[in-house]
């Protein structure tokens, strides 16, 4: 098979109800553009017909279509990662499947890479999510510019275009937990951001709970930074200044006007937060320990079951 121009990623976690409305979709966009492409979706572990509809959409197309089948649940990132191994083109494009960036925006996103960027990231301006989701997302890119300094206007849309040599230095990387988009910024030499339209998610609902966007989150700014030590060494040097005031005023408190009982609830409050601050230090601390132990460990980021491609005029199935 000849090397196709460009190479779209797409990871797929229990996708079933949206997936025949992304392929009407995304093949005639692709093929308006005239130029010669592939497909990678990444089944991330789906637990609903979502494998056995994509190696279905790989018999139909299997000139443009490359299925890499994980053999559990991984995480988007981690799928987007599998699929960054295979891909070939020298334009990457990472692409949702539930179709809330609408696929007929590759065309405006390879246009603007052909200008000489290598790294075209998109804001959404007219988001579809709800009110609370679009504060909540705003002043997490708000802190998180500020921590990582990686200026990105919305660094929760994954509908990009990479360049073929910052895909191949992200493919060097053997991070276990990272954040896309940020790491590839981090290696871009001349980014640029564009405007993207956003529709209501075709249907389902989304696969990041609070929890998992909590912990995106913790991942991204403990991965590019260590802004957080600094603050918290920060607070340490401010808690033990504000605890040798507070014990020499009680000192000369307890010379001057004698014993004060109310004093014990006062100190009752000020040990249980500082109680709060060690604890949440702690936490801290363990979050870049554990990315230590999880580096050390050397185990694999993820294994694929199975992979549906075709090389060389014909379709091959691997395992």
């Amino acid at each position: 098979m000849n090397k196709p121009e460009i190479s779209v990623v797409i990871p797929v976690y229990n996708e079933e109800a949206g997936l025949t409305a992304l392929f009407t979709r995304l093949y005639p966009a692709l093929d308006s553009l005239g130029l010669t492409y592939e497909v990678i979706f990444i089944n991330d572990g789906s637990r609903d017909r979502s494998a056995a509809m994509l190696a279905e959409q790989w018999r139909a197309r299997p000139d443009a279509t490359c299925v890499v089948l994980l053999n559990g649940n991984y995480g988007q990132h981690m799928a987007i990662l599998a699929g960054f191994e295979h891909t070939r083109g020298d334009i990457v494009i990472t692409l949702d499947a539930d179709l809330q960036n609408p696929p007929e925006e590759i065309g405006k996103l390879v246009a603007k890479m052909r200008e000489g960027h290598d790294y075209v990231g998109t804001f959404r301006l007219k988001r579809r999510d709800s009110l609370f989701r679009r504060k909540a997302s705003a002043a997490m890119n708000q802190l998180r510019e500020r921590i990582t300094r990686i200026r990105m206007a919305d660094q929760g849309c994954m509908l990009r275009v990479y360049s073929r040599r910052i895909i191949d230095i992200i493919n060097l990387c053997g991070e276990i937990n990272t954040f896309i988009p940020a790491l590839a910024y981090t290696f871009a030499q001349n980014p640029v951001e564009i405007e993207v339209s956003h529709e209501e998610r075709f249907a389902g609902q989304s696969k990041y709970s609070l929890y998992s966007l909590i912990r995106l989150n913790f991942d991204l700014v403990t991965g590019f930074s260590v802004v957080p030590l600094q603050w918290l060494s920060f607070v340490g040097v401010v808690l033990a200044s504000g605890s040798a005031a507070l014990f020499i005023l009680l000192l000369v408190r307890r010379f001057i006007i004698g014993a004060e009982v109310q004093g014990v609830f006062t100190l009752f409050a000020i040990t249980f937060f500082l109680l709060g601050v060690i604890i949440f230090a702690l936490g801290l601390l363990g979050e870049y320990i554990g990315r230590i132990y999880q580096k050390v460990r050397a185990r694999p980021r993820y294994l694929v079951r199975a992979l549906l491609q075709q090389r060389d005029n014909r379709a091959e199935h691997s395992r």
